[in-house]
């Protein structure tokens, strides 16, 4: 492959995955199945480290996760709660031990630790001086959901740790040593329904005329986002822990010895957990796992297997996205065959039509399924996929269904092939072909990419319009009141006011949400307009070269091509959106409306942070930690988690912990707040 085919190959991928994600983490609505996603991730993967130049700073290989849901505030996570890499074989699991002992340097046997992973949603607890005080979904990775509420519900989430011994409790290991509570104290957890509590939850449902859930793990993640926290209270959530962020006050030799004071503080901590003296005992305990899954009381698609000894972790470090000490090793999808029915067409925010399976209903894994995936049409012709057809049907990573395999032998001679519809089956505007994938050419005409692209507009990193969630988006849509996303600044009390469940004060304060909304700056409203291949990081770069958006709008291939970071197929995106006479159309309703569409300063960009790296730790008291972070990013520098030789800087606020004295260790240079200040050059009265 030439570095041109390269290009071409790592955008389509991306923009792939990063839709995947998006589905995924924010809407809780994958279309694809695990084992899918981690093939395009895989082949992402590769083909950048054939092609490392080719690697941009908003590649999803260099992001943890996709974006919280805006409803919600957001708390930011001290250590980012990575993601893990997967396994689906004892050779890849090998492979994992074996790029282990080559970091390390090491011949003998690595000890790990290894637990079942738990088909739930991920979320920290913090809890300050034995009490909990805020709890937070994974988000991003970066920035979770601040579901603290929803959390306090979970009896099996202690809201004061034990406390024994004046303020001490034993932890089962070195011989039942006394810890004490920890000043903070962050700790990482699956939240889940057992099986047998989601099917007694979905039979009250159907009893109540509401739809069943899909599976535990959307039951779950539904339960904790919930708005109201009563309804939270009466679902049959449940927790496991496994694993800390920062902990203040004491210090631990081994992951099993911290998992051993969780359980000694009075939090929940799997039973099955085990180490395992060597890859081999790891591959043993998977064996068990998958052999008696049927027997274990909640759902689970795997074994996580973590690098026991805590030094080793901080030697081994972590990637972009995953740390290097831990993998998940994922169990055999499961397996059933049915038939079927009919093929339907789902249209997604950027015109991507989604052909999707409408199945004789059949158990999977404990599951019903009655719908699967089938990708695009070149999945389709590539299995022969026809209406009427008997398939093998999977769960893949035991939640997502897909189509396997057609079973041939038992076609009658009735079966009807299928193929994607010319025209979109919402809007009746052209379809094309653009690559693998099949896009409706109406833009934010088709009712389908309206409401997704009001969605990512108002969206808390596009304009950030709180107060307009996705059942007011719907009411709006149907009821023709928003056409376009300009309609939005033309919104008028009285029009809101006659629509259900609107009053006086919701009115006002979306109306003045929405007149904040004007001044946003040029690089929000670039990303917020939903241009294909432009994310925030691109929409940055772009809103720093232009001075306007009629610049931008304006701007030749040639021009753009010369930005670095912007492709070939970058810049034709760019180019295609803006000479679209609705999208043209649309900015000049929003200029016309009182929309920012230019900076008012625009100066050179200064980077004098360019190539620091700063590390952020103990409490900030001047600053909130990501306004630091971005004001560093701003100029330059980036900030990461962990303190290495490669770290120029350590702002450190009050009880830095462990990251201050490795910093002191490798002789960084270390600031204050009040220094961090200086070398911003930032006067008092504009803090």
């Amino acid at each position: 492959m030439n570095e041109k085919d390269a290009l071409k190959e790592i955008e389509k991928l991306r923009e792939e995955i990063n839709y995947h994600n998006y589905r995924y983490y924010t809407l809780d609505s994958p279309v694809i199945p695990d084992a899918e996603y981690d093939m395009l991730f895989k082949k992402l993967v590769k083909t950048e480290e054939i092609f490392p130049h080719l690697i941009t700073p908003d590649s999803p290989t260099q992001r943890i996760g996709a974006i919280p849901l805006k409803e919600f505030r957001t708390i930011s996570h001290t250590i980012p709660m990575l993601s893990l890499s997967n396994a689906n074989t004892d050779e890849e699991t090998k492979e994992f031990d074996e790029r282990i002992k080559r970091f390390l340097e090491i011949k003998g046997e690595i000890e790990y630790v290894a637990e079942p992973k738990i088909d739930g949603l991920a979320i920290e607890l913090v809890y300050v001086d034995g009490i909990f005080t805020a709890g937070s979904t994974r988000g991003d990775g970066y920035i979770g959901e601040d579901v603290t509420l929803n959390l306090k519900t979970v009896k099996s989430i202690p809201l004061i740790l034990l406390d024994k011994a004046k303020g001490k409790v034993k932890a089962e290991v070195e011989g039942e040593k006394t810890l004490p509570i920890p000043v903070r104290l962050e700790v990482r957890g699956e939240v889940f329904i057992p099986i047998k509590e989601f099917e007694k939850l979905n039979k009250l449902r159907e009893e109540r005329g509401e739809p069943p859930f899909a599976n535990p793990r959307n039951a779950a993640a539904g339960s904790i986002r919930q708005l109201d926290s009563k309804i939270t209270a009466a679902r049959p959530l449940d927790i496991y822990c496994y694993g800390i962020g920062v902990v203040e006050g004491i210090k631990f030799k081994s992951h099993w010895e911290t998992m051993h004071a969780l359980k000694g503080w009075g939090l929940k901590v799997n039973p099955s957990i085990k180490i395992c003296k060597g890859i081999d005992e790891v591959i043993q305990y998977h064996r068990d796992m998958e052999e008696k899954r049927d027997e274990i009381p909640y759902e689970l698609d795997g074994v996580v297997v973590k690098v026991n000894s805590l030094d080793l972790q901080d030697r081994l470090g972590i990637l972009t996205r995953s740390p290097r000490w831990a993998i998940a090793y994922k169990f055999k999808a499961r397996q059933e065959m049915t038939m079927i029915k009919e093929i339907k067409v789902g249209v997604g925010r950027t015109g991507a039509l989604t052909p999707v399976a409408i199945l004789e209903p059949i158990v999977v894994g404990g599951v019903t399924v009655e719908r699967a995936t089938l990708h695009n049409q070149d999945e389709i012709a590539r299995k022969d996929i026809r209406i009427g057809d008997y398939v093998i049907v999977q769960r893949a990573g035991d939640v997502i269904p897909e189509v396997v395999t057609v079973i041939k032998e038992k076609r009658t001679g009735r079966e009807k092939p299928f193929r994607l519809p010319e025209k979109c089956p919402l809007c009746n505007s052209a379809v094309i072909r653009d690559g693998a994938i099949h896009r409706c050419t109406a833009g934010l005409l088709c009712p389908a990419q309206l409401k997704e692209g009001i969605r990512h507009f108002v969206s808390k990193r596009g304009m950030n319009i709180e107060g307009l969630g996705d059942r007011h988006i719907e009411q709006f849509v149907e009821n023709a009141v928003i056409k376009d996303v300009a309609d939005i600044y033309s919104l008028k009390k009285e029009d809101i006011i006659k629509l259900e469940r609107w009053g006086d004060k919701s009115v006002s304060n979306l109306l003045n949400q929405i007149e904040n909304s004007k001044n946003r700056t040029l690089a929000r409203l670039i990303y917020s307009l939903g241009i294909r291949q432009v994310g925030e990081h691109i929409a940055k770069i772009l809103a720093d070269d232009f001075d306007s958006l009629d610049e931008l709008m304006n701007a030749s291939y040639e021009r753009l091509t010369e930005i670095h970071e912007i492709g070939p197929e970058t810049a034709e995106s760019i180019i295609t959106f803006f000479k679209e006479r609705h999208n043209r159309d649309v900015i000049d309703k929003l200029r016309k409306a009182g929309v920012k569409t230019e900076e008012r300063v625009h100066k050179k960009r200064d980077l004098r942070f360019k190539g620091k790296q700063f590390v952020l730790t103990g409490t900030l008291s001047i600053f909130k930690r990501e306004d630091a972070k971005e004001l560093i990013e701003s100029l330059g520098g980036r900030v990461t988690s962990t303190v290495s030789k490669k770290t120029d800087y350590i702002i450190a606020g009050i009880d830095p912990g462990s990251k201050y004295d490795k910093a002191k260790e490798l002789k960084i240079k270390i600031l204050n707040e009040e220094e961090f200040k200086d070398l911003l050059d930032i006067k008092q009265n504009v803090i």
